[in-house]
């Protein structure tokens, strides 16, 4: 029997597909897995992926990309999936040639139509019994998948090839999943992973697996009932999103403990301190990442109980803090994370910073100096960049000239374009300068992600037209207009709350809760409610405005532009 496992990035699909290999093992099945443990048994298919993901060949075209992957699965077929059917085994593949349909098709447009024979001329005749689509929400697994990433200490950045395209490609190739299954129902079976425990899933899936093993049918193909169709019982007022989210967080935490540690991130008041304190033993390092960009004495108060069990982690979170406080933190933690105090100096030209950047460079750490000088325009900071051209750090370079946009600056950038254009670009966050407005229009189509992020905070008539021809396509263009208080901000975020309610909501953070706000904010809680990922964006928003009116804040215009990285919780 030929089992496939198909779904997003982050629906949990490798995970169930070796848990659904050691259950049929248990049961005597002998089962072989072309992924097993998430890495292709075929060693020439490895190398064809690791093309299809290197995110320097952003030239490649969609249909090249589409051949690539269909030479990758073609191998395995012939390598890994025929001989384990003709030994008569069980194969379990983590995607197949269904992949391609949806990526190539469903998420970068090429035609079905043509898609479809090559398709076929790949399989050789050879599909799945059986086809298990494992679906969720895209916001949810996105936060999962920046989970994962925190927690084996990957970067945030570290984008694929499919990343660059920005978030919406997964909701694209969601659809298109959702589509096939509901062309040949008999063939696939829908495993919703939103809000059911991990066994609880393991075991409805083994059930059915089992049931078609032995000749059994399946009485129906979503086998977990449908949480995206469920609506809130009463509709959810700005006054109750606090009581109502945190409800949510206990339901969460009882399935996926560090999901609820992960978004608690970056939540100001008491409510969600406390939360972390319950959090501290069991998660320190979790919660210490969530502590970033908080400034109130009570996490001053945890990062000074988190200091010695997880430095790198409260170190990386003081990006964009200043002060006395902040610079003591610093000294003390130098020596156990010296590069992520180094690269949290970003905008910060104090002589206690410069103390440590040249502290950092007597000690080897000249990339991390450099990650850690956006903003920063003295003399010290050129010799520092100088340094970095001489030791090929290109990439380090093109970031330290975060938030610069005299001719000096401008000048190294063009040469740097030649050694790392996406360095570059991620080093216009906010600008409006010819560099920056050049490579936005000829990496519009290659890397819409980055574009529309560097696009933060500008109001310029080109920022407005590339947002609009791009809100319905990915979410990152409503990321550009967080904390925006513009109209035409406010008119993007009206037309695109269903189809981006979670980044809607987080693009208001920062903002008073007027009408206009509040009137959002529970427009997207009566459709969207039930949605985790939607809930703890909403009660962010009230608890970031109920922060500021507390401090007599007044609303921010965007994001500060010195390429400060967004939030470890963003979802």
């Amino acid at each position: 029997m030929f089992i496939d496992f198909e779904g997003i990035d982050g629906s949990g699909k490798t995970t169930l597909s070796n848990l659904l290999a050691g259950r049929l093992k248990k049961l005597g099945y002998r089962v072989a897995h072309a992924r097993e443990g998430g890495e292709l048994r075929s060693s020439t298919a490895r190398r064809v992926r690791e093309l299809t993901r290197d995110s320097r060949l952003l030239e490649m075209a969609p249909r090249a990309e589409f051949f690539l992957n269909l030479a990758r699965d073609a191998q395995q077929l012939e390598e890994v999936v025929a001989p384990a059917l003709s030994r008569g085994e069980v194969c379990i593949t983590d995607r197949y040639l269904y992949s391609q349909l949806a990526l190539s098709g469903g998420g970068r447009g090429l035609p079905l139509s043509e898609l479809r024979p090559a398709c076929e001329l790949a399989a050789q005749g050879l599909w799945p019994d059986l086809v298990i689509l494992v679906d969720v929400d895209p916001d949810l697994a996105r936060l999962r998948k920046r989970l994962g990433k925190a927690q084996s200490d990957r970067s945030p950045e570290s984008d694929s090839r499919k990343g660059l395209a920005g978030a919406g490609l997964a909701v694209r190739m969601r659809e298109a999943f959702l589509s096939l299954a509901k062309e040949d129902p008999r063939r696939w079976l829908i495993l919703e992973n939103n809000d059911v425990p991990l066994h609880v899933l393991e075991q409805r899936l083994v059930d059915a697996v089992v049931a078609r093993l032995e000749g059994r049918d399946m009485p129906v193909q979503r086998i977990v009932p449908s949480s995206a169709t469920a609506h809130a019982s009463e509709p959810i007022r700005v006054e109750r999103v606090e009581e109502r989210f945190f409800q949510a967080l206990d339901a969460v935490e009882l399935r996926e403990p560090t999901l609820a540690v992960w978004l608690l991130g970056g939540l100001p008041g008491l409510a969600a301190h406390q939360r972390r304190l319950d959090f501290v033993e069991r998660f320190p390092v979790l919660t210490a990442r969530g502590l970033q960009g908080l400034d109130d004495d009570a996490a001053w108060t945890l990062r000074e109980m988190l200091a010695p069990r997880a430095p790198l982690q409260v170190a990386s979170g003081l990006v964009g803090l200043k002060g006395p406080r902040a610079a003591m933190m610093r000294e003390r933690l130098y020596v156990h994370a010296p590069a992520e105090v180094l690269q949290g100096l970003r905008g910060d030209d104090s002589p206690p910073s410069w103390t440590l950047r040249e502290r950092g460079v007597r000690d080897g750490h000249l990339a991390a100096v450099l990650l850690g000088l956006g903003g920063v325009n003295d003399d010290e900071a050129w010799v520092v960049r100088e340094a970095g051209m001489t030791r090929g750090l290109y990439a380090e370079v093109a970031r330290s000239l975060g938030g610069l946009t005299d001719a000096r600056a401008e000048a190294l950038r063009e040469v740097l374009l030649a050694h790392d254009r996406l360095a570059v670009l991620r080093g216009t966050l906010g600008l409006d300068t010819p560099v920056a407005r050049g490579l936005r229009e000829s990496l519009a189509n290659k890397a819409l992600k980055l574009v529309l992020r560097s696009l933060t905070g500008l109001s310029t008539q080109e920022a407005w037209a590339l947002r609009e021809r791009s809100a319905a396509r990915t979410k990152e263009a409503l990321d550009s207009v967080d904390g925006m208080n513009d109209p035409r901000a406010w008119k993007l975020r009206v037309a695109q709350a269903n189809r981006w309610p979670a980044t809607v909501l987080s693009s208001l953070e920062g903002l008073p809760l007027e009408p206009e706000a509040r009137l959002l904010v529970e427009r997207i809680l009566e459709a969207h409610g039930t949605r985790i990922p939607v809930l703890r964006n909403a009660y962010s928003v009230v608890a970031t405005a109920a922060a500021l009116d507390a401090r007599g804040t007044v609303s921010r215009a965007g994001r500060p532009v010195a390429d400060v990285p967004p939030q470890q919780a963003e979802v």
